[in-house]
C-alpha cells in the first residue's frame, strides 16, 4: 500500500509539472496585443472572442475586434464566416509585423452588430500601431478608382488622398456603376487598417479593406465629369501639375555597403538596409560608417530615401556578407520578414555565360538549379572613378559573388513564393573563382562517346572472331553502337550551325530506332510537331515525358506509342528520358545563343541598335552601293546640353530622358531606316540605297525639329535639342570609317556655329 501510494505521489508530481510547463492559453486581444515579436515566434496558446470585421471568401484569413483591440488571424480551416460574427478563436501566436494569430479552429458563436468604426487620419494610421487591424473611419477624395481581376478574386482597388497622403483601399466588388460614381468624389469610407509591406516586412504604405461598397460613403460629388474636361494637349500637361508635400526629413544611421558616384548609395545596419539616391560624387569609402538625411519615398512597395545628403564619419565598420542560397534569396512571404532587399549578400553559382555591355557587364550564373545574374554597373564617365576591365572567368567556373541583393519585382510582398533577383558588384574584386571548369562537359563528352564508339566495334570484331558465340550480345552492341553514333552527331550538331527544328526531328527517328520503329513524335511550346505522329492516338499506349527547362515552363513535350498489347518497358523510360535531354539541351543552347545575339546588336538603355550592328550594316550596304552604283546617307546626332540634363536631374532622369529622345526620333523615320544609339549622348541614322541628297536634308530637318517640343521625363518638362550632320556616299566618301567621320564633322560644325550664335547674342 505504501509502495502504491509513492508511485501515485511520483506520477501526480510528474503531471503537475507538465501542466505546469504548459503557458496558460491567452483569452483577451489586450493580452495579445501587449506580446513583443519575440514572445509571439514562441507559438504561445490563445483561446479568445472576437467579433469578425472582413473575412474574404477567397483566402485563408479573418480581421477580428473586441473592443479597443483587433488581430489579423491566419484561418486555416477556412471557416465560411461573414462581417459581424461573433467567434471563439483557438490557435497559437507567431511574429509577423506586429504578432498574429494562426488560427487552428475558429467556432463561430452567433451573429452581432460590428463594432463603432474608430475615425483616423493618414498621420494615425501610418504612425500609431493601434489602429492596425481596426475597424476605422477615414475621409478622402478618390483619385482611381480600378477593376482589378485575378483567377479567383475580382475587385476594386481604389488610390484616395487625404489630408497627409495617399491610401489605398480594396474592395470585395466589381460593380462597374459604383465605381463611376467615384472618380473626384469626397467619400466617407470605412474599413479594416490593414498596411502595404516590402519583403522584410517593412511598412511602405496604408491599406483598407473592405467587403463591399456599402463602407463607402459619398459625401461630395465631383462636380464634373472627369470625362468631360476639355483635351489638354501632351506636351502642356505640366500645367496641371500641383502638390503640397509635407514630407519631413529623416536621419538614418549604418555602414555603406554599395557607393555609385552621383546616383545611389546602400547603407546598412544589422538586418535593416536602404537604397540612397543622391546627386553627391565625393569619394567615400565602403565600409564606413555614415550619417544620411533625406526624404522617405515609398513606391512600388519600396522603401528608398530620396534628395539624400551623406556625411561619411570616415570610421571602417565593415558588414560582413551573409551568406546564401538561391532559395533564401528568392524567398517572399507575406508574414515573415525573411526579405534579403538591398543586402550584403554573397552566393555561389557556376558561371554559364558573360556579357559586357555598354553600361554595365553582366555574369549569368546558375544556382540550385536556377539561374540569376551579377551585374556591375559602368561609372559615369564624368566621375572619379576609373572603369576596369571585365573580368574574365572560364565558363564552367563555380565563383562566389557578394554583392547587393536586388529583387526584379519592386513588390515582394507575396504568398510564400520564390521571384527573381540580381546581385548588383560593388567592383570585380566581389568575384572569387572557387572552382575550375569541370572536365565532363560536350567536348570532353563526344571523345569519351567516340572511345566507347570505338570499344564497341573492337568488341563486335570480336565476338564475331568467335564465330557469334553470343549472337544475342552481338546484335545488342550493334545496336547500341549505332544509337551512341547517332547521338554523337545530335551532339555535334547542337553546338552547330543546324536548324533546331532538324536536330529534334532527328532525335525523335533515333527514339523510334531505340524502340525498334514505335512511332516517336515531339511537340513544343509554340505549337510545333516533329516526328511521325500516328493519325489516330487513340487506340494505340502513348508514354510521353515533359521536356524541362532550365528556369520557367516546360519546353515541350517528347511522346513515344507503341500496341496496347505489349506491356510497358524500362527501355521506353531510358530512350525518352535520353531523347529529352538531349531536346532540352538543343533548345536552351539555341535560346541562348538567341539573347547573346540580341544583346551584342542591341543598346540595353534604348532598345535601339548599337554601334556594332550599325558599323555592321553600314559596311554591308557599302558593298552593295558598289555593285549597283547606288547613293545613300549617313546622318549623325549629337544631343545638346545633356551633361546638363544629368548634373541637373540625375542619371536616371538622363537615362529616361535617352529613351524619350530615341522613341521620338524612331517616330521621324521609315520602317526601313536605321536608328542606332553611338554611345553617350550620340546617335546616328543608316538611310537605305536610293537616298538622294534631298532626302537625307528633310529626314535631317525633321530629326532636328521634333526637339521643338518638351519632352515629359517622368513628370519633368525638359526642352532638348540636338546637333545634327550628314555625309553622302560616294559624294562624300567610299568608306565605312571615312563616312561616319565625315558625318560627325559635319554635326561639329553645326554645333560650333551653334555655341558661336549664342556667344555673339550674348556679347550683343
Amino acid at each position: 500500500m505504501k509502495r502504491f501510494v509513492a508511485v501515485f505521489a511520483v506520477i501526480l508530481g510528474w503531471t503537475s509539472v507538465a501542466l505546469a510547463a504548459t503557458p496558460a492559453p491567452l483569452t483577451t486581444l489586450r493580452d495579445l496585443h501587449a506580446l513583443s515579436n519575440a514572445q509571439a515566434n514562441q507559438s504561445l496558446p490563445v483561446a479568445f472572442e472576437a467579433t469578425v470585421t472582413y473575412a474574404p471568401g477567397h483566402e485563408s484569413l479573418l480581421f477580428v475586434q473586441d473592443g479597443d483591440f483587433a488581430v489579423f488571424v491566419l484561418d486555416t480551416a477556412k471557416s465560411n464566416l461573414i462581417p459581424g460574427d461573433r467567434v471563439l478563436v483557438q490557435g497559437i501566436t507567431r511574429a509577423s509585423f506586429r504578432p498574429i494569430v494562426i488560427g487552428k479552429s475558429v467556432t463561430l458563436l452567433h451573429h452581432g452588430a460590428l463594432p463603432k468604426p474608430v475615425p483616423a487620419t493618414f498621420d494615425e494610421l501610418i504612425h500609431e500601431s493601434r489602429y492596425d487591424c481596426m475597424l476605422v473611419t477615414v475621409r478622402a477624395v478618390v483619385h482611381t478608382a480600378d477593376l482589378r481581376i485575378s483567377p479567383n478574386r475580382r475587385l476594386t482597388y481604389l488610390q484616395m488622398l487625404t489630408n497627409g497622403g495617399y491610401i489605398d483601399a480594396s474592395v470585395d466588388s466589381d460593380d462597374e456603376n459604383e465605381r463611376r460614381d467615384l472618380l473626384d468624389a469626397e467619400v466617407e469610407i470605412t474599413g479594416v487598417a490593414g498596411g502595404i509591406f516590402d519583403g522584410k516586412m517593412q511598412p511602405t504604405g496604408v491599406l483598407l479593406h473592405l467587403s463591399s461598397f456599402a463602407g463607402v460613403k459619398i459625401l461630395k460629388h465631383t462636380s464634373t465629369n472627369p470625362l468631360s474636361l476639355p483635351v489638354t494637349p501632351m506636351g502642356d500637361i505640366i500645367l496641371g501639375y500641383h502638390m503640397q508635400d509635407q514630407t519631413q526629413r529623416v536621419r538614418v544611421h549604418g555602414t555603406i555597403t554599395y557607393y555609385q558616384p552621383g546616383s545611389a548609395v546602400v547603407l546598412q545596419d544589422g538586418a535593416k538596409s536602404l537604397w540612397i539616391t543622391t546627386l553627391a560624387s565625393n569619394p567615400m569609402q565602403i565600409g564606413d560608417v555614415a550619417d544620411v538625411t533625406g526624404f522617405p519615398v515609398a513606391k512600388n512597395s519600396t522603401l528608398v530615401l530620396a534628395h539624400s545628403e551623406i556625411e561619411d564619419r570616415h570610421v571602417q565598420a565593415p558588414v560582413k556578407p551573409q551568406p546564401a542560397t538561391w532559395h533564401q534569396l528568392a524567398f517572399r512571404s507575406a508574414n515573415r520578414p525573411d526579405g534579403h532587399l538591398y543586402d550584403l549578400v554573397s552566393i555561389e553559382g557556376k558561371v554559364m555565360t558573360e556579357v559586357k555591355g555598354a553600361q554595365q557587364d553582366e555574369y549569368v550564373l546558375a544556382s540550385d538549379g536556377q539561374l540569376f545574374s551579377a551585374f556591375y554597373r559602368h561609372p559615369d564617365p564624368g566621375s572619379h572613378i576609373q572603369l576596369s576591365p571585365m573580368k574574365r572567368i572560364p565558363l564552367g567556373s563555380k565563383i562566389r559573388v557578394t554583392g547587393i541583393c536586388m529583387n526584379e519585382e519592386a513588390n515582394t510582398f507575396g504568398n510564400d513564393a520564390e521571384l527573381p533577383f540580381n546581385i548588383l558588384l560593388r567592383s570585380f574584386d566581389d568575384i572569387t573563382v572557387v572552382g575550375k571548369p569541370s572536365l565532363l562537359n560536350i567536348h570532353n563528352l563526344i571523345i569519351v562517346l567516340g572511345l566507347l564508339l570505338l570499344v564497341v566495334i573492337i568488341v563486335g570484331a570480336w565476338v564475331w572472331m568467335l564465330k557469334r558465340k553470343v549472337h544475342s550480345q552481338t546484335d545488342a552492341l550493334a545496336t547500341m553502337a549505332q544509337f551512341e553514333q547517332r547521338r554523337s552527331h545530335i551532339l555535334e550538331d547542337i553546338n552547330g550551325s543546324r536548324p533546331l527544328a532538324e536536330i529534334l526531328e532527328e532525335i525523335t527517328e533515333v527514339g523510334s530506332f531505340m524502340l525498334h520503329g514505335a512511332p516517336c513524335w515531339c511537340e513544343i511550346m509554340d505549337g510545333a510537331r516533329l516526328g511521325k505522329r500516328p493519325l489516330d492516338v487513340t487506340r494505340l499506349r502513348v508514354h510521353s515525358v515533359e521536356i524541362p527547362a532550365r528556369s520557367g515552363p516546360a519546353l515541350g513535350t517528347l511522346f513515344a506509342a507503341f500496341d496496347p498489347a505489349t506491356p510497358p518497358a524500362n527501355a521506353e523510360n531510358e530512350t525518352l528520358s535520353t531523347g529529352m535531354k538531349l531536346a532540352s539541351l538543343a533548345m536552351e543552347n539555341r535560346r541562348l545563343y538567341s539573347d547573346l545575339r540580341r544583346r551584342s546588336e542591341f543598346d540595353l538603355l534604348t532598345d535601339i541598335q548599337n554601334r556594332f550592328s550599325l558599323e555592321k550594316n553600314l559596311y554591308a550596304q557599302i558593298d552593295e552601293a558598289r555593285q549597283n552604283a547606288s547613293v545613300f546617307g549617313l546622318i549623325y546626332i549629337d544631343l545638346d546640353e545633356f551633361k546638363g540634363v544629368n548634373d541637373h536631374y540625375g542619371h536616371h532622369i538622363g537615362d529616361v530622358y535617352l529613351q524619350e529622345v530615341a522613341e521620338r526620333m524612331k517616330q521621324q523615320l521609315r520602317y526601313h531606316d536605321l536608328l542606332a544609339r553611338l554611345g553617350g549622348d550620340e546617335f546616328a541614322v543608316l538611310l537605305p540605297l536610293g537616298s538622294t541628297r534631298a532626302r537625307v536634308e528633310e529626314i535631317a530637318l525633321r530629326l532636328e525639329r521634333c526637339f521643338d517640343a518638351p519632352l515629359d521625363v517622368e513628370g519633368i518638362s525638359v526642352q532638348g535639342s540636338a546637333s545634327i550632320g550628314f555625309a553622302m556616299y560616294p559624294e562624300d566618301s567610299a568608306t565605312g570609317d571615312n563616312l561616319l567621320n565625315v558625318a560627325d564633322a559635319a554635326m561639329y560644325v553645326v554645333k560650333n556655329s551653334r555655341k558661336q550664335t549664342a556667344s555673339r547674342t550674348l556679347t550683343v
